[in-house]
C-alpha cells in the first residue's frame, strides 16, 4: 500500500519540479484542508493549483530539497526545504520545513505544515529524490 503513497509524491515532485500542474487532479483531493502559516483553510484543487502557479511566479526555478520522510497506509511526513535563487539578486534563499499529509483516495486531503525562518536549511545531506533515500 505504500507504494500508492510513493507514486503519489513521485507525481507530485513532478508538479513541483517539472511544473507538470496537468498531474493535480491526479494528485490533490478536490478540496484540500491546510493547516499552515495561514492559518487553517480548505481550498479547492483549482484554488490550490492557482497558489502553486503563484509561488512558482513569484519564486522561479524553487525547489523542495527532501531530507527525510516517512509512509504508511494514509498518511506521509517529509523533512524538507525550500530552494529558490532570489528573483532580483540570484542569491540563494532557503526555508527549511516540517509537513505531514492524509491522503484519502489516493490524494492529498489536508496537510500540517510549519515551516522555519527564511535563511534555514538542514545541516545534513538531501536525499535523491522526494521517495528516495540515499543508499
Amino acid at each position: 500500500m505504500t507504494e500508492n503513497i510513493r507514486a503519489l509524491f513521485d507525481r507530485w515532485e513532478r508538479v513541483w519540479h517539472e511544473g507538470r500542474f496537468d498531474l493535480i487532479p491526479d494528485c490533490v483531493g478536490s478540496h484540500y484542508i491546510r493547516h499552515d502559516e495561514r492559518g487553517d483553510r480548505t481550498v479547492t484543487r483549482d484554488e490550490y493549483a492557482a497558489e502553486l502557479h503563484t509561488v512558482h511566479q513569484d519564486r522561479p526555478g524553487i525547489r523542495v530539497v527532501v531530507y527525510d520522510h516517512s509512509f504508511s497506509t494514509d498518511r506521509a511526513w517529509f523533512r524538507f526545504a525550500f530552494v529558490w535563487p532570489d528573483p532580483t539578486t540570484g542569491e540563494k534563499r532557503s526555508r527549511a520545513g516540517m509537513q505531514s499529509y492524509r491522503i484519502e483516495g489516493g490524494k492529498l486531503a489536508e496537510t500540517w505544515i510549519t515551516m522555519l525562518n527564511l535563511g534555514t536549511a538542514w545541516a545534513d545531506e538531501p536525499q535523491i529524490s522526494w521517495t528516495r533515500r540515499k543508499t
